[in-house]
């Protein structure tokens, strides 16, 4: 983990990297006065109320969506594992397809540096707000109920696409630089624990929007913290629980699905959980920079939604007119037609209505429980939440009428999630290896998959760097 390893515990570094942080992003999440930059010793900076707050706007200051590093918390994301599953074809260049990666590849050093350098900031907020005493017990609560739910966000994905990672929960160098992969199970664990101290932290109240405006689901509020842990219990096959915390949000009448497709990814959605501003000064979402083609109809799209991902959406489903977009190109004299993801499309940071980056949304919640029901053999319930879905006033099908045996409603639900999450926080990707599909799908559609380029490799600087890390299988050290 170079990053941890060349801040080697100064905390004049840590704190230059926060302040600096701050000066480009994340003005909407958190309006508080900045001290000067310089160095500036931990004790000082936890010392008031100012400076912690500080701190934690630092955290925030990475989830910049018009960053175009790949990175957890913006729409990168979206391409790398589109690539990686069936969603996404690139056209030009021949980019990250699954069966491509090298542990060379700039982008799998991004991820994971990235990830450790915010995970750091993290750790050392977690650390020393405890302790102060320049601000009162109910914000510290929110403060480390936040830092908790977006630890446990990074180590989720972090998992996902890596498989075991270092479990880093300290600032001390010492300890970080020669950490070895902790278990999958281990890394489920401190996600699992910092979810569950979340939800005693936080209230169901976001915290308070800046006065010069901004989104006020920006930062996470108790139910943040319930349906992140609810997908977490899907992934771990604790079906009760999944079910059990996916109710709370979906009974709390905090949120109601969006009628309309496309008002579902504006500021303000009625469906958002967690919803990030845009910040961009000249577009507004990574999503529609990377997928939209600008202008249209000029030249063939870099991202054209997948073959197999097309013709999943069945004859009549509002949600392959609205998210997907097509251009006709003329080549030696044909007209081609090419689609591409359109789910995010503002592609000038002017566009009205404004559209905000979707963390967690109520429709994912709906299809964690109705999987969780499904798996309960609770028929009935499964069916009711699979509805949610596919209302006919909402994506124009039909509810759903099939057999409701646990295979075919599982079934049913698998196809409602690739069309349903698609292009979604890496969600194909993730499901095709948690329901242990990925070799059979991809096999039949990628003519060159090998079953090992499931796991993302472990970067080869990190490997140079810790000689304690052990590479994926498959992957050369």
């Amino acid at each position: 983990m170079k990053k941890i390893q060349t801040i080697k515990n100064r905390i004049c570094w840590l704190v230059f990297v926060l302040f600096i942080a701050l000066s480009f992003s994340c003005k909407k999440l958190i309006q508080i006065p900045v001290h000067p930059p310089g160095e500036i010793p931990t004790a000082q900076v936890f010392a008031d109320s100012a400076g912690i707050l500080s701190a934690v706007k630092g955290i925030y200051s990475n989830f910049n969506e018009t960053n175009f590093s790949p990175s957890f918390v913006n729409g990168n994301i979206d391409q790398y594992t589109g690539r990686s599953s069936d969603e996404l074809i690139v056209t030009s260049p021949a980019g990250l397809d699954a069966d491509k990666v090298l542990p060379t590849d700039l982008p799998m050093e991004s991820l994971w540096s990235s990830a450790y350098s915010n995970i750091y900031q993290m750790n050392s907020c977690l650390e020393n707000i405890p302790s102060s005493t320049a601000i009162s017990q109910a914000l510290k609560n929110q403060l480390l109920g936040e830092i908790k739910v977006v630890r446990a966000f990074y180590y989720f994905n972090l998992v996902n696409l890596f498989g075991g990672v270092p479990l880093v929960t300290t600032t001390d160098y010492h300890v970080t630089e020669t950490l070895p992969r902790a278990s999958v199970d281990s890394v489920y664990s401190l996600i699992i624990s910092d979810l569950t101290s979340a939800q005693k932290l936080l209230t169901a109240a976001y915290p308070a929007a800046p006065a010069t405006g901004g989104v006020p689901k920006a930062r996470p509020n108790l139910y943040v913290a319930d349906g992140l842990l609810a997908k977490v219990y899907l992934y771990r096959q604790q079906w009760s629980n999944a079910a059990g915390t996916a109710s709370l949000v979906i009974n709390s009448g905090a949120y109601s699905m969006e009628p309309n497709l496309n008002n579902i990814f504006l500021d303000g959605s009625k469906e958002a959980i967690w919803q990030l501003p845009a910040t961009g000064l000249y577009y507004q979402t990574m999503d529609a920079y990377n997928f939209v083609p600008n202008p249209p109809n000029a030249f063939i799209p870099t991202y054209q939604v997948g073959s197999y991902l097309y013709a999943a959406f069945e004859a009549g489903d509002l949600r392959k007119t609205d998210w997907t977009g097509s251009n006709s190109v003329a080549t030696g004299g044909t007209v081609m037609v090419y689609y591409y993801p359109n789910k995010y499309k503002n592609i000038v940071a002017s566009a009205t209505p404004a559209e905000d980056f979707m963390f967690l949304r109520l429709g994912e919640q709906y299809l964690i429980r109705a999987e969780a029901y499904a798996q309960l053999n609770n028929a009935a319930g499964a069916v009711a939440d699979i509805n949610q879905i596919r209302n006919p006033a909402r994506v124009g099908l039909p509810n759903y009428g099939g057999p409701t045996d646990q295979s075919s409603l599982l079934k049913e639900i698998y196809h409602e999630r690739q069309v349903e999450l698609c292009f979604e926080w890496g969600n194909r990707w993730y499901d095709l290896k948690r329901t242990g599909t990925i070799n059979a799908i991809l096999g039949a559609e990628k003519p060159t998959w090998q079953p090992y380029a499931a796991l993302y490799p472990v970067p080869q600087t990190e490997m140079q760097s810790n000689p304690f890390l052990v590479q994926n299988p498959g992957y050369s050290r």
